[in-house]
């Protein structure tokens, strides 16, 4: 069943398959498949065996070891320098700009001159 939007109710009513169709267009299928624009050559599960090709070598043992070592650091900090960079950055950019705001705040406050 074919559905469209009422324009008075605003809801979906039925509607028959010529709604669908105005003016008496008809979908209609292509006589002949369009070429594959991207067609590539691929090998098939089959193929391949039991094999499984990967692009890298599995980290997530490593990172699991990390992350879930019980050094007192929080786990935003154990990736090293970098973490401890970012994690002091985005503060000290907090910090600046909630005294910014605060400045902005004591100026607006002040009575303006007439």
């Amino acid at each position: 069943m074919y559905y469209r939007l009422n324009g008075v109710t605003q809801r979906l009513t039925g509607a028959p398959a010529a709604a669908c169709s105005p003016q008496g267009l008809r979908p209609g299928v292509p006589p002949v498949s369009p070429p594959a624009v991207f067609a590539s050559p691929t090998k098939l599960a089959s193929e391949t065996g039991s094999q499984v090709e990967y692009l890298g070598a599995n980290r997530v043992p490593d990172l699991q070891r990390l992350f879930q070592r019980s050094d007192g650091l929080p786990v935003h900090l154990k990736g090293g320098v970098i973490d401890k960079l970012l994690y002091r950055t985005t503060m000290s950019l907090t910090a600046g700009g909630v005294l910014y705001c605060l400045v902005a705040l004591y100026f607006a406050a002040q009575p303006g001159d007439k």
